[in-house]
């Protein structure tokens, strides 16, 4: 399942980028009430949105986002308004506009079957290996002597994931105040953490998770996540869900966000109030 959404969304991002250009051209030939019109706007829409995502730091959207869809739908009406004898025109607008924005919303987003009781508050923490930036190995357990805030991401590629990293690092002085350790989990290749890791000046550490064998293990692996065609940036082809943990010395888990769409991400200010709340 999980590589038929890899290709959906590589797929989906090629069609928004060739329907806004083809539009341009046909628009640019015909006129501003060619029917291509429609598929321009049904094109631009969720490309703006994927575009805010990589320009912003979005770490998280709206559950549902009706608006896209609805914007496509009217965008294919504007299509059959200025020339129902263009079936192509509506058809593609449809495919950018509505059925691919569906597509995304409803099913991509989403992660089925996710198990949350492995790792649910009260739990203890299973152990496991990481390497750190001095490229040792290291185990969970020696990171885990006081409260460690674990935080598994998917890679530099994901804009959502760098949002959500620029949140913690921004109130990271609020999660050291409470003597909390953050430690950020990720399988990309070392390069691309440590140029991550250049980019803020808290300590947060960042640890390389080698073959998703701590993924594995917790039960949070995405097998065939990512999208097609970014294994030549050398990233895995297995991702982790998003996932963020709180474990107190010696191992318990205090709080554990196992997010079920990857549009949906916790603030810092919720894992601030688990840390108060359990008292640390």
């Amino acid at each position: 399942m999980n590589r038929l959404k890899s290709v959906f969304i590589s797929l989906y991002m090629t069609m928004l980028v060739a329907g806004i250009f083809y539009s341009a051209f046909r628009i640019a030939v015909e006129g501003p009430t060619t029917a291509w019109m429609g598929l321009a706007i049904a094109s631009i829409v969720p490309g703006a949105f994927f575009m805010r995502l990589f320009l912003a730091p979005v770490a998280r959207t709206g559950e549902d986002l009706r608006w896209m869809p609805l914007l496509g739908l009217i965008a294919a009406c504007i299509s059959v308004t200025l020339a129902p004898n263009q079936p192509w025109a509506l058809i593609t607008a449809l495919l950018n506009g509505v059925i691919g924005p569906v597509i995304y919303i409803r099913w991509y987003s989403r992660f089925s079957n996710r198990d949350t009781a492995t790792l649910a508050a009260g739990q203890q923490l299973p152990s496991f290996d990481l390497i750190d930036a001095q490229g040792k190995k290291v185990s969970s357990k020696d990171l885990s002597k006081g409260t460690t805030l674990w935080l598994f991401f998917r890679g530099n590629w994901c804009p959502l994931c760098m949002a959500q990293i620029q949140e913690v690092a921004h109130d990271y002085q609020a999660l050291a105040a409470r003597g909390v350790r953050v430690c950020l989990v990720s399988p990309q290749p070392e390069s691309n953490t440590q140029q991550l890791a250049k980019q803020f000046k808290v300590p947060m550490e960042f640890y390389s998770d080698t073959n998703n064998a701590a993924a594995r293990k917790l039960g949070i692996l995405a097998e065939g996540g990512l999208p097609a065609g970014l294994q030549a940036l050398g990233y895995d082809s297995d991702v982790p869900m998003p996932t963020v943990i709180i474990s107190k010395a010696g191992g318990e888990i205090i709080y554990s966000d196992l997010t079920e769409n990857y549009r949906l991400r916790p603030k810092p200010q919720d894992f601030m109030a688990a840390i108060d709340a359990a008292g640390l």
